[in-house]
């Protein structure tokens, strides 16, 4: 559909994989970020998502360069390893003891995925799932609170016409004012990263060499601006989708015992083969890069967990000259282009009758194994030029969380029948958050 509104340019949203690939692969050039990126400049800076022509091409070059690393691979897995043996699964056996007390699920995986992109991004903790970021009392939950601040201001923005926003912020006045602060919160705590690493080695790469901070610094091509705006868009890119999507799998899987139980089932299989069992694993026992590829079916159950609930259920370009897409709609110079991962999700013409439906079983072949579809069917990990660098990172760390939860417990929601609310938000978040009660699974994974 395509529309007018006064005070804005126009617009038309899409959920037609045919013209994603147009706007996405097939006429790239035309379909910038322009000037939805001024909206993000404050936060984002012009870092690789916030970025287009040549700053961004160079920036993706360095960035394809360094994630495509083993090094950085093996970092990964081991930055995840701790988080999960070291945090979650024992804030995981408290919650399922005696007295079985509920946990926010959502909150807990948020806080997971900021530890954890913090170390990759910086190689820093900021211990949000110790006693002490759990009751609120370091730094990590200022960082956060900020974090959610900027997200939920730059979605006020993208509904108000440029020009309201601009003033509000020229004269301070909310929501920008607490943007403005949050900014500062955010910026301050990477910039303070910064410093110690020229205090204490002379550049910001020499105190660690693995830490994406270290690599990015190491290039010399960063000011300390620059690797401000650096790290920022890392982190936004690695805490929400990650915990978002986890939520999802666990609220689905919880009404729907037959597929927690052939997870469980490749869970321990993939444990089996490699010489585990009952009386080897132990809660420091976590899985190997290897091990976790072999999870066919865990991988397409969170493969369609993202397609029913995409980290990001929208996104946007400009247009720079008029144009006309495959299914023959308009679009106007300066018209902002969305496609609708969500939308996609959920039509018959796109996914079949069975469209709404929870079903791992439609990415797998006849002989088990994971069968990836076109990126532009499913844009979660968006398609062309721009096609998601960090998407084996991502299925790593959601791996690995999902298998060592399942392999020790069973995850039961209890925030009633209805269906969670929906916030939007830059990416598609639970509302109220996700209630869960811990059960100790009984038999050899126990």
């Amino acid at each position: 559909m395509s529309f007018k509104v006064l005070g804005h340019s126009g617009s038309a949203f899409t959920a037609n994989p045919a013209n994603v690939e147009h706007i996405l692969k097939t006429n790239f050039e035309n379909y910038p970020k322009g000037e939805l990126a001024d909206m993000l400049d404050d936060f984002l800076g012009r870092g690789i998502f916030n970025s287009d022509g040549e700053e961004w091409l160079q920036q993706r070059k360095t960035a394809s360069y360094e994630l495509n690393k083993r090094s950085l691979r093996n970092f990964v897995v081991h930055a995840v390893r701790f988080e999960v043996v070291e945090r979650l699964l024992p804030l995981l056996e408290r919650a399922a003891g005696p007295g079985r007390r509920t946990l926010d699920m959502l909150d807990v995986l948020e806080g997971f995925a900021f530890d954890n992109i913090c170390r990759v991004a910086f190689g820093e903790d900021p211990a949000c799932l110790t006693e002490e970021g759990l009751r609120g009392r370091n730094q990590s939950m200022e960082v956060m609170q900020a974090f959610n601040v900027a997200k939920n201001t730059i979605m006020t923005r993208f509904l108000l016409p440029s020009w309201v926003w601009r003033l509000l912020r020229l004269l301070d006045l909310e929501p920008e004012r607490k943007m403005r602060k949050a900014i500062a919160v955010i910026h301050g705590y990477a910039n303070k990263i910064i410093q110690q690493r020229r205090d204490s080695g002379g550049t910001a790469g020499s105190a660690t060499k693995d830490d994406l901070l270290s690599r990015f610094a190491a290039s010399g091509e960063h000011t300390d601006e620059g690797l401000i705006y650096v790290v920022t868009n890392f982190i936004v890119a690695g805490r929400d989708a990650t915990a978002g999507s986890v939520s999802w799998l666990f609220w689905l899987v919880s009404s729907r015992p037959q597929v927690e139980e052939k997870i469980v089932s490749e869970i321990r299989a993939v444990r089996a083969r490699s010489g585990g069992d009952a009386t080897t694993t132990t809660a420091t026992t976590t899985f190997r890069f290897d091990e976790l590829r072999e999870m066919h079916y865990l991988q397409a159950a969170l493969t369609e967990s993202m397609r029913l609930y995409p980290p990001v259920a929208l996104n946007t370009r400009i247009c720079r000259r008029d144009d006309l897409l495959p299914d023959g709609t308009f679009v106007g110079k300066g018209w902002q282009m969305t496609y609708c991962p969500y939308a996609m999700a959920r039509l018959e013409d796109v996914w079949g009758k069975d469209c709404e439906v929870f079903k791992p079983e439609r990415w797998l072949d006849e002989a088990g194994a994971f069968q990836p579809v076109a990126p532009c069917k499913y844009p979660v990990f968006h398609a062309g030029p721009r096609m998601c660098l960090g998407k084996e990172m991502a299925y790593i760390q959601m791996k690995s969380i999902v298998a060592c939860i399942y392999e020790r417990f069973s995850l039961r929601y209890i925030g009633g029948e209805g269906h969670p609310g929906l916030q939007l938000a830059g990416t598609l978040r639970m509302a109220g958050g996700l209630p869960m009660q811990i059960i100790p699974r009984v038999g050899p994974a126990a």
